[in-house]
């Protein structure tokens, strides 16, 4: 096994986060998806939706940074990496992300109504659904591009 990247980990980890988090929030501005993944993440600890943006960019930057040490490790263990891998690695992320981690959040978010139970008149967001096509029909090829371009960024800037 090659050793990590740790230096390029810590700073193009925060880069690809942003490019990620960039993608999302233009493709929300652009009215390609209602998906807004700073207040989804956000008004899980911070009621006031202003403050929950904040809070859940930043959550966004940590679970971002997680991310990217997982491709860091996947690049040591093959000992090699490139746009392309990391491009590949990206599209198994948004699909783990689509597939998985979006549809649970209903279950673990106290201010999501859930697809189960329905809407509960004092929860604050609608549940994401299947591959997050509540927030629309796009949502999922805006989360999938995004995912692709972050992990093509880590591909590109981490050493192999």
């Amino acid at each position: 096994m090659a050793p990590i990247d740790c230096g390029g980990w810590g700073l193009f980890g925060l880069v690809a986060t942003a490019v990620l988090t960039t993608v999302l929030i233009g493709a929300q501005l652009g009215g390609l998806t209602r998906m807004d993944l700073p207040l989804m993440l956000g008004t899980m600890v911070v009621r006031d939706t202003d403050r929950a943006r904040v809070v859940g960019a930043l959550m966004h930057l940590v679970i971002g940074q997680a991310f990217a040490l997982g491709y860091a490790v996947a690049f040591a263990l093959l000992e090699t990496t490139n746009i392309w891998l990391g491009a590949a690695l990206g599209v198994l992320h948004g699909f783990v992300a689509l597939l998985f981690i979006v549809p649970l959040l209903p279950g673990v978010h106290p201010r999501m109504a859930s697809t189960r139970a329905g809407p509960d008149p004092t929860e604050g967001l609608e549940p994401p659904g299947p591959l997050g096509l509540n927030y629309g029909t796009q949502t999922a090829w805006v989360t999938l591009v995004a995912h692709v371009l972050y992990g093509a960024a880590l591909g590109l800037l981490l050493a192999p």
